[in-house]
């Protein structure tokens, strides 16, 4: 899922940004979703602040009764260094503001200089990203977890504290949840491979289940591996 995020005052260019997302995004198998915006306002504050999806932000640096598309991209990279930005602007002499001011710009695009051509090869180029940005999200009364899945290397069932932990490559985080609804928030790449142990397969490098462990990428040796899952195993 990307969402697309347009901040265009102008309905000419509106329109035509919003036909070029749909002719790229077409032409691929990606859920979207385009948000229009002539301003900025208190929706596309709450879409800034959301960093559970993959977004694509096209932003026109001039505003009228607004925030610039400058101002907006800084308050974005404040919490968001993820998200794709492509400046609009009518005005080149901004290009060089641009890149000194904001962090990783994916381009910056004049509107009567090629605008559609330029636009279309940047949305390809990101729509055909590998990036991975899905994420694990826990909530609480008291606290909030957000995770990349990729980071996770595996999950275990701590039985003296009675909680699971989430192994990353540098933290723990420990949560109230069972082995089974920790599965349903996970996708394909994690499989269970022990009553109290689901593992990341792309960070394991060899499996041994006579043993009864694992072993991952960064070398560390885990022992929680139990032959009662290798049938349904295809990792």
């Amino acid at each position: 899922m990307i969402k697309f995020i347009l901040l265009e005052d102008n309905d000419y260019f509106q329109e035509t940004i919003t036909e070029i997302i749909q002719n790229q995004v077409f032409k691929t198998s990606f859920d979207y979703e385009i948000e229009k915006h002539n301003k900025y306002n208190a929706e596309l504050k709450a879409s800034i602040l959301d960093l559970t999806i993959r977004k694509v932000y096209i932003l026109d640096i001039e505003l009228e009764n607004s925030k610039s598309g400058l101002e907006v991209a800084k308050e974005i990279r404040k919490i968001d260094w993820d998200s794709e930005i492509i400046f609009i602007t009518s005005h080149n002499k901004m290009f060089e503001t641009v890149y000194r001011t904001i962090f990783k710009v994916f381009n910056f695009i004049e509107k009567f200089h090629d605008f559609e051509k330029r636009l279309a090869k940047d949305l390809k180029l990101i729509i055909n990203k590998k990036d991975d940005f899905a994420k694990f999200i826990f909530e609480n009364n008291k606290i909030k977890i957000e995770i990349y899945l990729k980071d996770i290397f595996y999950v275990y069932r701590d039985t003296y504290e009675r909680k699971l932990v989430i192994q990353t490559s540098n933290n723990k985080f420990l949560i109230n949840m069972t082995i089974s609804e920790m599965l349903e928030k996970l996708d394909r790449r994690f499989k269970q491979i022990h009553r109290a142990c689901i593992v990341n397969v792309d960070h394991v490098n060899k499996y041994d289940w006579n043993e009864g462990y694992f072993i991952l990428d960064n070398g560390v040796k885990v022992s929680l591996c139990s032959k009662n899952f290798k049938e349904n195993f295809n990792g």
